[in-house]
């Protein structure tokens, strides 16, 4: 069953790929889509054999992959606790976004080549989170990379499409150049790239010293930390985030299935995985949580700012993953994996939302350019309110709440009760975020959804619009939204089912103390104390998250509400401050200073100085230069006249006879 899961979305991206238009859109769009609806279909029943029927972790065989040397790499997939929840994850969110990709992408002329794209994705994302070595992993790994570029870039006719799928690239091969460094340390140190075994020798390696560039370290902090650079660019955290807000550029349902419920998930997976290395080094798991920290507050001051809403959700996304290796860093790891668990089903509601909004608005993305939405597109504006009460985390102490309540908080309460030096300061940082998070979630929603209809008015927007029956005018001379078809509708509804019900179902399977331990056990490590600790934190600290959402929620109403001038007396006020956010802390200006011009300035150098003016200059142009002047020269003596040729072959002729005499 799970080589089908596995392997059946690789058949039909291989068929659809390479049937495309010869197949015609129809037929490439059921053989993906049914594909994934199997796959989800089967992963279900092992999801809930593990949660409920006490199933065993287990290997499935496929073939032998790499045998040279010491190293032994067998191609087979391991299915455990961890396996099964990324299954659903992954499956479900695919099948519902190709769903949802039927009618948001119904007008595209390429649709075959979108479907396969995303069926070639999710295949690698499951070759990811099934892998049983560290080189299937990296399989896995990079095959995610190249499919995101793909889809990403999509729209290859559109340059910021081809810049944000480049971009994407170059940065993540940086964190991939870290992992790929600590996949290799990792075999040079245990003689394997076996996973379980690995994990099985890493406590016997704590203490240990190896030599890395001229200097002894702590091996499993090296190891640890080669390691977490790649999660960091898959997953990214500061430093390498700059691919994730412009990978926007990309259709909508790519956003949600990538930039939201799976591939920048990966990073936090692979930590998850391999937790029982990270437990043998206080100060990898510093990092991590420092890099969490520092991510999450990154992420929410950055989206306040931001206009576009595609760009809010893909902060938010950023936050949420600095809250999941924030729990990973302080050793909640099944908390962090419940924390992917809901994000996957409220994200994707809020990025695929999003696209109906977009959809309905002619994709216009700017929501200066909104207002009024509700009445236009109810089913939409009730999923993005079912969304945004579950990424704020709405509820009750108790009683119930919003899936990002039970998980988002548990990561804050861990916060607080771990004996990490840095468990303080992560969880006033995370409570901060929490309030920044409120704030811009209603902003979007208030922006979006109340007030005046900003459409009406647009020049933009009115420009913009091919005026068709379906988009009819209305009275004012306006552009009249439109709600979604039912392909669009459906997978909303599906997961708003999730991000209402996720968090309550699971609690206490994936974050109670007991049945934490019961369900996790074997497949990551575990502090039993912590989890303990977590429920006996004191009440004002289950209730902090609680307070600041309301709070972020009574700043946003009076601000795009009540008092709707408040925003630009506030830029007008603090002008600096927010040109620093809305510019997304100048980390693209640094880093163009420091690396991108740079880089050009040398490339130019080598180009103009050393390709052209030495290697072509004195190689192939100084050659044929060359061959050209004496070409000039014999041309002199091909007049074309017979006694021209006679009178040159009767000097030969004296020179010869001269040179045979005189010998």
């Amino acid at each position: 069953m799970i080589q089908l899961i596995v392997f059946l979305p690789l058949l039909a991206a291989i068929i659809a790929g390479l049937g495309n238009r010869m197949l015609g859109n129809f037929v490439a769009k059921i053989l993906t889509t049914g594909a994934l609806f199997i796959a989800c279909a089967l992963s279900w029943p092992i999801f809930l054999d593990f949660l409920v029927g006490g199933q065993e972790a287990y290997v499935a065989p496929v073939f032998t992959w790499i045998a040279s040397g010491e190293m032994d790499v067998a191609w087979s997939l391991r299915v455990d606790t961890l396996t099964a929840v990324m299954l659903v994850v992954v499956t479900t969110v695919s099948a519902l976004v190709h769903l949802y990709s039927w009618g948001y992408m119904a007008e595209d002329p390429d649709q075959p080549r979108f479907f396969a794209y995303l069926s070639l994705f999710t295949f690698a994302m499951l070759m990811l989170v099934t892998s049983n070595n560290l080189v299937q992993m990296f399989f896995g790994w990079e095959g995610v990379g190249l499919a995101s570029y793909l889809l990403i870039g999509f729209w290859y006719k559109k340059p910021s499409a081809n810049a944000a799928a480049i971009k994407a690239f170059v940065v993540n091969r940086v964190g991939d150049f870290g992992f790929s460094l600590g996949i290799f340390g990792t075999f040079l140190v245990f003689g394997t790239v076996s996973i379980p075994e690995i994990l099985e020798a890493a406590p016997a390696m704590a203490g240990s010293t190896i030599g890395f560039l001229g200097y002894r370290v702590d091996t499993m902090t090296l190891l640890c930390l080669l390691l977490f650079i790649g999660a960091m660019g898959k997953s990214a955290q500061f430093g390498l985030h700059t691919w994730l807000p412009d990978a926007m550029e990309g259709p909508t349902p790519v956003s949600a299935l990538i930039h939201a419920a799976t591939m920048v998930t990966a990073g936090v997976f692979m930590v998850c995985r391999l937790s029982p290395m990270f437990e043998t080094s206080d100060m990898a798991l510093a990092v991590v949580t420092f890099f969490g920290l520092l991510t999450a507050f990154f992420a929410a001051t950055v989206g306040t700012a931001q206009m576009d809403i595609k760009r809010v959700i893909a902060y938010s996304t950023c936050s949420q993953l600095g809250y999941m290796f924030v729990a990973a860093g302080v050793g909640a790891y099944g908390i962090a994996m419940f924390h992917l668990f809901t994000h996957a089903f409220f994200k994707a509601l809020l990025f695929l939302g999003a696209g109906s909004v977009i959809h309905a608005m002619h994709h216009e993305q700017d929501m200066r350019h909104y207002g009024a939405l509700r009445k236009e597109i109810p089913l939409t504006f009730w999923a993005m309110i079912i969304g945004t009460l579950a990424i704020t985390g709405v509820g009750i102490v108790g009683v119930f709440g919003f899936a990002g309540f039970y998980s988002k908080d548990l990561i804050i309460e861990a916060a607080f009760a771990t004996d990490s030096e840095l468990g303080g300061v992560a969880f006033f940082t995370l409570v901060f975020a929490a309030l920044l998070t409120s704030f811009y979630s209603w902003r979007l929603i208030f922006m979006t959804f109340f007030g005046k209809p900003r459409w009406i008015t647009s020049e933009h927007i009115q420009h913009s619009v091919h005026k068709t029956p379906e988009t009819a005018e209305d009275a004012t001379g306006g552009y009249h939204p439109h709600e979604s078809p039912w392909s669009m509708l459906v997978p909303l509804g599906v997961l708003s089912l999730g991000a209402v019900f996720a968090g309550y179902l699971f609690y206490y399977p994936f974050g109670y103390a007991e049945e934490g331990e019961i369900f996790w056990a074997g497949s990551i490590a575990l502090d039993t104390h912590l989890l303990h600790a977590i429920h006996e934190v004191p009440t004002w600290v289950k209730y902090a998250p609680g307070a600041v959402m309301l709070t972020g929620l009574a700043i946003a109403w009076l601000a795009y509400i009540k008092y709707t001038d408040w925003p630009a007396k506030f830029v007008d006020q603090f002008r600096v401050l927010h040109a620093f956010l809305y510019n997304k802390w100048y980390i693209d200006e640094l880093y163009n200073a420091i690396f991108v011009k740079p880089a050009f300035a040398i490339g130019r150098f080598f180009w103009k100085r050393g390709d052209k003016g030495f290697i072509d200059r004195f190689g192939p142009d100084g050659v044929s230069a060359l061959v050209a002047s004496g070409t000039g020269v014999a041309k002199r003596f091909q007049s074309g006249y017979l006694y021209t040729y006679a009178l040159v072959m009767l000097i030969g002729l004296v020179a010869a006879a001269t040179w045979a005499i005189t010998r």
